[in-house]
């Protein structure tokens, strides 16, 4: 198991995306500390796999990021493999948004992936192997209509990445950003229940309406994004260093 050994901690982790790649994480040998807000989900999942750690932590919160990394690395060793994947999504038009939901997307989004990144790597020793990813979006990559806030916070991720690539260039510690399309989790189901309400359409239907958005014309799997995160934690990615990954069917 090529991560035995490593610390892995994984924001989000309770659900979703972040719980997909905790678990892939572990399955790999890695010790994962799995960080989200919902204490009983964390336990809940964790219940069945020794090697999943639980950490109730809110990275709106630049405190308990701090506090509960630190506690972390203490228990469990530096935090060798960050997984910034927290994150929020919300449909709004341009004119509707309000700086107040702008910047509660912003506090999530970006701000949470930059104090976890700063306070991981404040674990790891000088000369020590690291790998840094943060979990941007296509909407990263091009425009959502409906998302100007969502959009900028996901091209942010993609600039702070490509930054600290170049702050650590050489180093033994790696940074990329791995950029989804629509993935069938909670965030779809809940997306899908607002383009039907909206609409006038069955559930199904906005489903299929996301599905059509991805290039190959189905939802992600949140087991492919996972596999991405795995490659760019094993040593085959060693040289894959300020990237952001599309996933996304085809060309973005």
């Amino acid at each position: 198991m090529e991560l035995a050994g490593r610390h892995a901690l994984v924001t989000g982790g309770g659900t979703g995306l972040g719980l997909a790649i905790a678990t892939a994480l572990s399955a790999a040998g890695a010790v994962v500390t799995v960080t989200g807000r919902d204490a009983a989900r964390l336990d809940r999942v964790a219940a069945d796999d020794p090697r999943l750690h639980p950490l109730p932590m809110d990275v709106r919160d630049e405190a308990s990021v701090r506090d509960g990394i630190a506690a972390a690395a203490a228990a469990r060793g530096p935090v060798a493999i960050c997984v910034a994947n927290a994150g929020i999504a919300a449909a709004v038009p341009f004119a509707q948004e309000t700086l107040d939901h702008w910047r509660r997307l912003m506090a999530v989004n970006l701000d949470g992936v930059f104090v976890t990144l700063q306070a991981a790597l404040a674990t790891l020793g000088p000369g020590d192997w690291g790998r840094m990813i943060a979990m941007s979006s296509v909407a990263g990559l091009r425009g959502l209509p409906r998302g100007p806030a969502y959009t900028a916070s996901k091209h942010g991720v993609i600039g702070l990445i490509r930054a600290m690539s170049e702050e650590y260039m050489g180093g033994p510690v790696t940074f990329n950003a791995l950029c989804p399309g629509y993935v069938d989790t909670p965030i779809v189901d809940r997306a899908a229940a607002g383009i039907a309400a909206r609409h006038g359409m069955s559930e199904a239907e906005a489903r299929d309406r996301l599905a059509s958005a991805n290039r190959h014309g189905r939802l992600l799997q949140a087991e492919e994004v996972a596999g991405a995160a795995l490659w760019l934690c094993s040593d085959a990615a060693r040289s894959v260093n300020g990237q952001a990954i599309a996933i996304h069917g085809g060309q973005v």
